[in-house]
């Protein structure tokens, strides 16, 4: 079967439904950006909007094996790191689309 999607603009998601669809709230999707430790966002006109793809690449570094797998990457908690400056992008110029 051909996807219907194929050739059309990336969907992006709000914020609400950002949170819904990667199960975290809206507010901590806010923490998030403002740590600089969340997905990559994008804002049109002033609305802050999600990739689909991005909300994907951004969990996936989270994911593990077992729990003595080390992983590839690290999901942050929402909050304030060392070493980490949400004015430089934060996790916006460390996480890189592939």
């Amino acid at each position: 079967m051909a996807d219907l999607n194929a050739g059309l603009p990336p969907r992006y998601l709000t914020t609400p439904e950002a949170g819904r669809f990667l199960g975290l709230s809206g507010r901590t999707l806010e923490k998030h950006r403002t740590y600089g430790t969340g997905p990559r966002y994008s804002k049109l006109g002033g609305r802050v909007v999600y990739a689909i793809a991005d909300l994907q690449d951004w969990a996936q570094l989270g994911a593990k094996a077992s729990t003595s797998d080390p992983g590839h990457g690290r999901v942050l908690p929402a909050r304030r790191h060392a070493g980490i400056s949400p004015s430089s992008s934060g996790a916006n110029a460390r996480f890189s689309r592939r």
